[in-house]
């Protein structure tokens, strides 16, 4: 069983952040302002207006700006190809490796969908046959697109990207679902980041499937201070997860570790993905495994070249 991408993460830092709100500050610093009960003391609010950005942000609020910045980076993929690297390994009860598996790949943008082709497994290239089988399939592929009318091609756009936003929505739900606090400062490859724990908050009503699977989950994400991005997100199951009408489940105890990076001083696009844990198939057949993901060799698509079959 393949562990689900499941992600992802509370109160305000201050009473003195609260104080110092954006409509507080505005409307104490406004020219316009003329109730004398404010004169006297506009020469200090001034400082502080000059002074607020370094006091700490509302934790809720800057996942809520990340959130929506990591769903445009991951429209903004779509402008890339890229490699990537699996290894797979399955463990016994007595947490032995009973069996591993690697595989690579490269992904091309084909009429604005990325396109995995496979090319090497077990960290060798994929044998010869396979690799014509690969370039056939990408033949098709290429001819089909080629000869779509306007409105098929359309279709297939609008219908990818529902599908990409109906797949990334319950991480919008974050913000809410989850009591989110500032730990504190760090730095991650030499960039200053927030670091904020989140846990599920009592009581909150998913809006969809996706969402209530999020109160089963814990975590931590580190975000980058200049641009509210992701830089790298730790989670943990704190309860079992099911899916598929009960026919799989993920105990308890599940790790995600999810990492980007930015790439042509642009856009954050994902870097590393490790990913443990236990559950069952079905009513008997247990499972275990980590499996990890490293994305690599990002460049961008020119969309000027074309792909056409050999």
């Amino acid at each position: 069983m393949r562990i689900g991408h499941v992600l992802k993460p509370g109160k305000r830092d201050s009473d003195l952040n609260t104080f110092l709100g954006s409509r507080v500050i505005v409307t104490y610093c406004n020219e316009a302002v003329t109730d004398p009960v404010y004169l006297n003391v506009r020469p200090i609010l001034a400082l502080l207006c000059l002074a607020a950005p370094l006091f700490p942000q509302d934790a809720r609020e800057i996942v809520r700006k990340s959130v929506e910045l990591d769903q445009v980076n991951w429209l903004r993929m779509a402008d890339y190809t890229w490699n990537g690297h699996l290894i797979e390994r399955h463990f016994d009860t007595h947490q032995k490796v009973t069996s591993e598996h690697r595989e690579g790949w490269k992904t091309i943008v084909l009429d604005g969908e990325p396109y995995r082709r496979d090319t090497e497994r077990d960290g060798k290239p994929l044998p010869a046959a396979e690799q014509r089988k690969e370039q056939q399939k990408l033949d098709k592929e290429t001819a089909r697109l080629s000869n779509a009318t306007a409105e098929q091609k359309q279709k297939r756009a609008d219908d990818y990207a529902k599908s990409r936003r109906r797949e990334r929505a319950f991480l919008l739900e974050i913000p809410d679902a989850f009591d989110l606090k500032l730990e504190g400062d760090d730095k991650i490859d030499g960039r200053d980041v927030w670091v904020i724990s989140g846990t599920p908050k009592s009581g909150y009503r998913p809006k969809s499937r996706d969402g209530a699977a999020l109160l089963k989950i814990r975590g931590k994400m580190w975000i980058e201070k200049s641009g509210y991005q992701w830089v790298r997100l730790e989670a943990e199951t704190i309860g079992t997860i099911s899916f598929g009408l009960f026919l799989a489940r993920l105990n308890p105890g599940a790790r995600l570790v999810f990492e980007e990076t930015r790439v042509n001083d642009e856009v954050w696009l994902p870097k590393r993905e490790y990913m443990s844990g236990s559950g069952r198939i079905g009513l008997v057949k247990r499972v275990a495994e980590d499996q990890e993901i490293i994305w690599s060799d990002y460049k961008k698509f020119q969309v000027t070249s074309t792909i056409v079959p050999r």
